[in-house]
């Protein structure tokens, strides 16, 4: 099993050259005796020694014998390689000695080679010659195609003039192409002075080609044929125009000549002239109407020809359709701007604005049935912006304010003159009186604010704003007219003769102002009136109701004057007279409707209240006996207890009148013991706060039984109990003056008594 010294000496040379070999056979004999260890590793196994030998000696062999059949193998393929090398070599030096002879083959003829160049250079010029020679017989003739050309135009045989001219161009860029390639570039003007008559051609084709296109939309329903060669003809140019730019090598003179381009400027040019570069136009409503409504007609029916006839006589790539429609689009977008520098009236700026908004898009224009579906004016944007538009609304809300404010100011006119009319105002089915003052300003406003919803949601909002700002406005210059009516009316009260018929009838008017204005809210969610103008209603209420009080003071003045005095208190008819004024008035006021009715009875009785009470404070009389303060208490409560059962018979409801002042005041008249004044006066000021010191010693003046020192406690008692009014209480008090003491004069130093 182990290995010889023999062996070992023999193997170690190989070792030392082949180290790999030396490791793979100390694995192999570590693996072998691992797995020696394992079989035979018990004694019984040793039995079996001899068989794993011969086993493992028939897989030696085996082993070898392929080993030597691989190495034959690969033996015979290296002697195969390596006689194929031999002849490629061979091979290589054949030919390598071929090519040497054929380098001193060329070496020897390179010399003959010098006399080709003459040759080629003979060759070259006689080309030269030959392409001359053809092209002469055509170049003596230039001038006789010229004027041949130029008959063909005049009897507009287009196309075989333009292919005369196109074969004339060809000619003459050919030369020049050949110039410019040989550096001749001197001789090219001679060429272009030579071919000048080309130019004068090319401008005639050119002017007739640009009539034709102005006539187009004429053409096409007439003779098509004429507007058909004229498109063929600038298709023909186009082409030769990109054949040339792409060739990018000689571009001839003239050249681009962007006759399609030069077509859609002279169809642009031929529609914005015929219908937007007219002579200045009527810039007032009707004239404008008719100028628009000529614009609506002749589009739709020029786009129904371009849209049926013309789209069929040029190329699709043309798009024309598109192209007018664009053209009308952008060119009614500046149209409309020049005519909104004008200074247009109100129908003027609302027909613009109907126009643009409304009918521009409508089945009557661009959205005919006849155009749709190809016509498509919705990716064009808007014929005004929405700041144009804004700016129109407003300009027209300008003068519709302009006009709503003279016919609100002449309405105000006539409506006074009425005022002085022999007759009294007219009256409803309820024999309330009334004018048809709020008739025809509501109507007025209403319907600009309906026109206005034909245009915009927002025109209508603007123009519903100023009708409220007009009607404020206008509310201002009734209630000036009132006045300046109640001051002429005082100064003679024969003038008007029905002045406080027409004070009612505006107040009934202004009721149905206050009414109405809601309605014209363009929301009907959102029918509030604003504040400032209901304030402004209120002031004309109140302005009226006061004249009409101050009617009813005039004549209740004289009465009030005779009050207090001792015939008074013998039993006049005084206040019976009072009541006949009163009761007179309040059937006017009868003819106004229930809210404004109720306020004027208030307004009436609390007049009345303060005037009876003013009259009471003014000094006139001092009771001078126990009796006359009795005869006092007494008138006082007959006038107060008529007055308020007047004033209940009216529709006035006790509570709220002011006569119980009359009432209390009666007790504190009446007070048999004036020591108990300061309680009574307690209860007095508690009730009524506003009553002052003045007010109190008038009252104890007019008892005539009050001491100084009841007077001095009284007015202490006042100072110890300072009075609020509260938020409530409507002061009567505060109203009246009281005239000052006269004081006694003085003739000597010392206290007045």
């Amino acid at each position: 099993m182990g290995m010889s010294a023999e062996d070992e000496h023999a193997a170690s040379p190989r070792d030392e050259e082949w180290p790999e070999a030396e490791k793979a056979e100390k694995l192999a004999r570590g693996a072998a005796l691992k797995w020696a260890s394992g079989v035979f590793y018990r004694p019984e196994k040793l039995e079996g020694l001899g068989q794993y030998r011969n086993r493992e000696t028939q897989r030696n062999r085996s082993i070898q014998s392929r080993l030597k059949s691989t190495v034959q193998s690969y033996l015979e393929g290296v002697n195969a390689g390596l006689e194929q090398l031999r002849s490629a070599a061979q091979e290589v030096q054949s030919v390598c000695q071929d090519l040497g002879a054929a380098r001193w083959a060329l070496l020897d003829g390179a010399d003959r080679f010098q006399g080709l160049q003459q040759m080629r250079a003979l060759m070259a010029e006689h080309v030269q010659l030959a392409s001359v020679v053809q092209v002469l017989p055509q170049l003596f003739s230039v001038h006789e195609v010229f004027s041949h050309t130029l008959q063909l135009l005049r009897g507009q045989h287009l196309l075989e003039a333009h292919a005369e001219l196109m074969m004339m161009e060809h000619l003459r860029d050919d030369i020049l192409s050949q110039l410019h390639l040989r550096g001749l570039s001197s001789a090219q003007a001679t060429v272009l002075s030579y071919f000048g008559g080309l130019q004068e051609l090319n401008e005639s084709l050119a002017k007739q080609l640009w009539d034709i296109v102005g006539s187009s939309l004429r053409l096409v329903r007439e003779d098509p044929v004429l507007f058909v060669t004229a498109v063929r003809i600038i298709e023909r140019e186009e082409k030769i125009d990109d054949t040339l730019l792409l060739e990018a090598t000689f571009l001839p003179p003239g050249r681009p000549k962007s006759w399609r381009q030069k077509f859609y400027h002279v169809l642009q040019e031929t529609i914005t002239g015929a219908h937007f570069h007219a002579a200045r136009m009527d810039a007032e409503g009707p004239g404008l109407a008719r100028h628009l409504a000529a614009l609506q007609k002749d589009i739709v029916s020029e786009l129904r020809v371009v849209k049926d006839l013309m789209v069929q006589c040029v190329p699709a790539h043309y798009n024309i359709l598109s192209v007018c429609t664009a053209t009308y689009h952008q060119a009614l977008t500046s149209h409309l701007q020049d005519i909104l520098r004008e200074d247009l009236d109100k129908q003027a700026l609302f027909l613009l604005l109907e126009w643009t908004l409304r009918v521009y898009h409508s089945p009557e224009m661009m959205g005919h049935p006849d155009l749709l579906p190809e016509v498509d004016v919705s990716a064009l944007g808007p014929l005004m912006s929405p700041e144009l538009v804004d700016q129109t609304e407003r300009k027209y809300v300008v003068k519709v304010k302009a006009s709503v404010l003279e016919w609100m100011q002449r309405t105000l006119e006539v409506e006074f003159k009425e005022w002085f009319r022999e007759e009294e105002p007219e009256t409803d089915h309820q024999g309330f009186f009334q004018s048809a003052l709020p008739v025809i300003v509501m109507q007025m406003l209403n319907e600009n604010i309906q026109v206005a919803s034909l245009i915009t949601d927002s025109l209508q909002q603007k123009i519903y704003n100023m009708a409220l700002e007009e009607l404020e406005a206008f509310l201002g210059r009734l209630r000036e007219a009132l006045m300046q009516c109640g001051k002429e009316h005082q100064r003679d009260r024969t003038i008007p003769k029905y002045y406080v018929s027409y004070l009612l009838a505006m107040l009934n008017n202004n009721l149905a102002l206050s009414s109405s204005v809601s309605s014209l809210h363009p929301n009907a969610a959102h029918r509030e009136v604003p504040a400032s103008l209901q304030a402004a209603l209120d002031r004309t209420q109140k302005k009226a109701c006061q004249l009409l009080l101050e009617e009813l003071l005039l004549d209740l003045q004289p009465l009030c004057l005779q009050l207090p005095s001792r015939k008074w208190l013998s039993g006049s008819q005084l206040v019976s007279s009072m009541c006949e004024v009163i009761d007179k008035y309040a059937k006017d006021f009868s003819r106004v409707r229930k809210p404004v009715f109720t306020l004027l009875l208030m307004e009436s009785e609390f007049l009345v209240a303060s005037q009876y009470l003013r009259a009471l404070m003014q000094k006139k009389m001092v009771c001078k006996s126990k009796e006359e303060r009795g005869q006092l208490g007494d008138r006082l409560l007959q006038d107060a207890t008529q007055l308020q059962e007047l004033f209940c018979g009216l529709g006035l409801d006790q509570s709220q009148q002011s006569l119980e002042a009359l009432f209390a005041l009666r007790e504190l008249i009446c007070l048999k013991d004036p020591t108990l004044l300061s309680l009574e006066v307690l209860g007095f000021i508690t009730k009524y706060p506003d009553v002052s010191d003045e007010h109190i010693s008038t009252l104890m003046d007019l008892r005539g039984d009050v001491s100084k020192e009841v007077r001095h406690m009284v007015l202490d008692m006042m100072t110890q109990h300072p009075q609020v009014l509260p938020e409530s209480y409507r002061p009567i008090f505060s109203t009246i003056l009281v005239p000052p003491t006269e004081l006694p004069l003085c003739l000597r130093k010392g206290k007045c008594a």
